[in-house]
């Protein structure tokens, strides 16, 4: 049960003084998401993103232009609009010049009240100087002599969203500061906060939200607060993975028989970071704790085969194995990649997606609760609907960042001890590892498959579009396939679409009919059709959205055209260029680029061409957007953070780890006089579904 004391911070935001209905339903949107009701906490940790500095007095003539200024000034006339048009301006000035305050759409008396002639006023906004006279439009604050004490000296800037301005979020937050509880205790080891210089949490959230331009005090408040975040994840985290450990996983005993026979199915040795990885699952099966493992490699290192030994080590055992993908084309590509390499080793292989149904689908069901069916490969399916195992012994996600806390724990409920192996699409930066998945052990694939060439990488500007064009013809007629993937517009399916589309149209004008569409409004029995014909000849051209982005598998397609390659983030080009350079033919990853280019896009194109090494690209790609641009929309399966910057606070999720372990080795339970503070901690981070998995929680 959630501590009493934290109550107030758990009521709606309709609670603050001065949010009604229509108010709270705004800032409801900005602070919470929309699949819960936003509460006072929200409101607490919605951060300003900066500060308005109204302490510079320079006087009218000294303010320089663009500048926030404060100004102590006598009200000089008024100048209404001729003709009822244009703005309303009032002049005023000091002992150094004239200054125009201009007033669009605001009423004479009311301005008559705020600015009357031959009053002195404080004013202060930002000053823009036209034809060589200052002016200040709208004032941000026009107060009187005996009232300076209520113009701030300095302001916090919201993020905002539609229908809501910074004044209101500055009162909301207000009003939630003064709803912080008296008397939380600190959940913090206090040698550390003293050691680090950081404020108590309720000060924390005065010194940014009540900021009084102290950097140093800003930061350290801010690095408080997310200390604070990562803490709770890392316990979190910690308590997932202690449940799972307690709950006694079951010694498997492959017997290696099956595995021989993938082996000798195989036209190529596995490389040795995929043997080591086996191994380290092998040793996992057959410990007595549960298995959760995190399987890392790079684009085109050969996940999906350890996976298949993986399953076929929980068969030899006498149980089952599930492979679950994103998608429903990934799930049916896995399913085709795997199913000749099962069939050698008498192994049935069965695909359940949402688009299974009537005879076929019921025949599935019937083979997964018989035990018949050893190995079943679907999408989210297979663990959100009554699917029932005979004896499901291991679990394969292949996750791209998508499969967060919550269904690592729902999906253990299929079966006794499941063991589970997580795949990601691209390697994930160290402190994203830690960040997310720090429950989890780790395997890496650093190599390719052996006979894999390096992809010539080149970065072309849009006006050579028709050079490109001219060679990608040449490369057809010699029998090549290439790959057209078309930008991203304002994350919009339906503009990614109409751009689709048009290319399509464009160069089917050039390359007539061998040119294909594949995108994500499509029905799945289309796609799978625009990939079959790309797969087997029948098209060489083909026009995709990013649907192709993740594991799509065409190993004689050698050209990647990315049109607009500075509207993607690193990773997603890293992946889309790992669609080529499947086989032992040389491959080529052109990016096209309209310039001119800012300089994170420049910097992200040079490195595509420096490197082909997913690792490094992603500590890149981290470097450059941040945490949470990287995990990104289009990932939002993940749990991010609301205080915390993994690109900034990587030396502090490195310590909140040590500290959780620390916590969680000597109070499991978390009962002691720490514990309970930090069981407070998590659920001021919605981290309180870890508490149910306490003994005595």
């Amino acid at each position: 049960m959630r501590p009493e004391i934290l109550n107030p911070l758990f009521r709606s935001v309709t609670a603050l003084k001065g949010v009604g209905p229509k108010l709270g339903e705004a800032l409801a949107r900005l602070v919470a998401p929309p699949d819960r009701e936003a509460v006072v906490a929200d409101v607490l940790f919605h951060l300003p993103s900066g500060i308005v500095d109204r302490r510079r007095r320079p006087g009218v003539a000294r303010s320089p232009e663009g500048a926030v200024v404060t100004l102590h000034v006598r009200v000089d006339r008024h100048e209404p609009p001729r003709g009822g048009r244009g703005p309303y301006r009032v002049f005023a000035s000091d002992e150094t010049g004239e200054i125009a305050l201009v007033f669009f759409h605001a009423k004479a008396d009311w301005l008559e009240r705020l600015l009357p002639v031959g009053a002195t006023r404080w004013v202060s906004g930002k000053v823009e100087w036209f034809n060589g006279r200052p002016q200040m439009v709208h004032p941000d604050h026009v107060v009187a002599e005996d009232e300076i004490d209520s113009l701030p000296a300095v302001e916090p800037v919201y993020p905002l969203t539609e229908g809501i301005g910074q004044k209101s979020v500055g009162r909301a937050a207000a009003a939630a500061l003064e709803a912080l509880p008296a008397g939380l205790a600190e959940w913090q080891d206090a040698a550390w906060i003293e050691r680090k210089g950081w404020p108590p949490f309720a000060g924390a959230l005065a010194r940014l939200h009540r900021p009084r331009g102290e950097d140093a005090e800003e930061a350290a408040s801010r690095a408080r607060l997310a200390y604070d975040e990562l803490l709770a994840n890392q316990l979190a985290l910690g308590l997932v993975r202690a449940r799972a450990r307690r709950t006694v996983g079951r010694v498997r005993k492959p017997t290696g028989a099956l595995c021989d026979l993938i082996r000798a199915a195989l036209p190529f040795a596995p490389t040795a970071s995929q043997e080591r990885a086996i191994a380290e699952i092998a040793a996992d099966l057959a410990s007595p704790n549960r298995m959760l493992r995190l399987l890392q490699g790079d684009v085109g290192s050969g996940k999906t085969l350890v996976g298949l030994f993986a399953a076929a080590m929980a068969i030899e055992s006498g149980s089952q194995a599930a492979l679950m993908a994103p998608t429903e084309l990934l799930a049916r590509q896995h399913h085709a990649a795997i199913a000749p390499y099962a069939a050698a080793a008498g192994i049935e292989v069965a695909i359940l997606t949402g688009r299974e149904r009537g005879r076929d689908r019921e025949a599935t069901l019937e083979g997964l609760a018989s035990g018949r069916i050893g190995l079943v490969v679907g999408t989210h399916a297979l663990f959100q609907t009554d699917i029932a195992f005979a004896d499901l012994a291991l679990a394969i996600v292949d996750e791209q960042h998508r499969f967060g806390v919550h269904q690592r724990l729902a999906l253990t409920a299929k079966g006794r001890g499941t063991d589970i192996l997580v795949m990601t699409a691209t390697p994930i930066p160290r402190t994203l590892v830690l960040g997310m998945f720090g429950d989890m052990d780790v395997s890496k694939l650093t190599e390719k498959p052996a006979g894999r060439r390096p992809i010539d990488t080149r970065v072309l500007p849009t006006d050579r579009m028709d050079d490109l064009v001219a060679r990608l013809r040449a490369a057809v007629a010699e029998g090549q396939k290439a790959y057209w993937v078309c930008p991203l517009v304002e994350e919009s399916e339906a503009s990614d679409l109409a751009a689709a589309e048009s290319r399509r149209t464009a160069l089917a004008e050039t390359f007539g009919p061998v040119v294909g569409l594949v995108h994500g409004r499509q029905k799945a029995a289309e796609k799978d059709a625009a990939m079959a014909d790309f797969r087997e000849g029948r098209t060489r051209v083909l026009v995709a959205t990013t649907v192709v982005e993740v594991g799509v598998d065409v190993p004689d397609a050698t050209i990647m055209v990315i049109e607009h390659a500075e509207r993607f983030g690193l990773a997603q080009l890293h992946q889309l260029r790992g669609r080529v350079g499947r086989s032992d033919r040389p491959s080529t990853c052109l990016l096209l680029f309209r310039p001119p280019l800012g300089p994170t896009a420049e910097a992200r194109l040079r490195i595509m061409r420096e490197t082909e090494d997913g690792f490094l690209i992603a500590e890149e790609d981290l470097r450059l957007r941040g945490e949470g641009e990287l995990l990104g929309t289009r990932q939002s399966g993940a749990q991010s953070f609301r205080i915390a910057d993994l690109a900034l606070h990587a030396d502090l999720v490195e310590a909140a780890r040590d500290d959780a372990r620390l916590v969680l080795a000597t109070d499991p339970d978390l009962i002691g006089p720490r514990g309970a503070a930090l069981r407070a901690l998590l659920y001021l981070f919605r981290r309180d579904e870890a508490i149910r998995l306490l003994r005595s929680g």
